[in-house]
């Protein structure tokens, strides 16, 4: 019986951040059985414990508002769930709050609309990378469609890139003799239609392989009255 629904927003630090999505839910399933939170579990054969994440997170990225929706047999305060679990949770894992949210809402999952980043690389030996970078970003924004082929394991994936950019800028450059540092923001679609990666669009204005890092900045939730519609 599930009797309450707790949302937790966490941060996922460098220490942890080449675990991959299944390896991450395994680490909170883990801590949180340590710490003696009563799960709520899945009825059927083979019962499963009821924690789901929002979204996946690349290897090798990180993010500062992750979002984990928990379901106990038995209520907890925010507060006392919070005090529980801090001590069985590994490095690289920081919760920065807890809340008690409707068991009728839809799943977190279903919710996520979007996804904000903060991406840093560096560019080697590239002329003027900044005005071939800035053109490029106008380019992808002012066109219509931006079609693009992702290949992955053996596969390659053609698709339109262009719908999964809600905004994006740079943030700085810093030119060295030898190199050229960037920060630049994304904010990209991320629902059960299509999900933008930070790597992909870097590798669509120039820059492939280039991001030193990657930090998601927040989740954005649909508004409930937009899901029910």
């Amino acid at each position: 019986m599930i009797l309450q629904r707790l949302r937790v927003e966490f941060a996922k630090r460098e220490a942890i951040q080449f675990i991959s999505h299944l390896d991450l839910l395994r680490v909170w399933l883990r801590s949180l059985r340590r710490a003696g939170i009563p799960l709520a579990y899945s009825e059927g054969y083979v019962a499963r414990p009821k924690i789901s994440l929002a979204a996946p997170l690349a290897v090798g990225a990180t993010g500062e508002a992750e979002l984990l929706d928990i379901y106990l047999h038995r209520r907890m305060t925010p507060l006392t769930f919070m005090k529980a679990i801090r001590a069985y949770l590994p490095e690289g894992i920081e919760v920065n709050s807890t809340e008690d949210v409707p068991r009728s809402l839809p799943s977190l999952q279903s919710l996520v609309h979007a996804a904000d980043y903060a991406v840093s690389g560096a560019i080697v030996d590239a002329a003027s990378p900044a005005t071939t970078v800035e053109q490029a970003i106008s380019a992808l924004l002012a066109s219509e469609t931006f079609l693009w082929e992702h290949q992955r394991e053996g596969s390659i994936r053609k698709y339109d890139l262009r719908p999964l950019v809600i905004a994006l800028a740079v943030t700085s450059w810093e030119i060295t003799p030898d190199r050229t540092t960037y920060g630049m923001s994304m904010t990209l679609r991320a629902d059960n239609d299509g999900t933008g990666r930070p790597e992909q669009i870097l590798a669509a204005i120039g820059l492939p392989d280039s991001w030193t890092s990657i930090h998601r900045t927040r989740l954005v939730l649909q508004r409930l009255d937009a899901v029910r519609r």
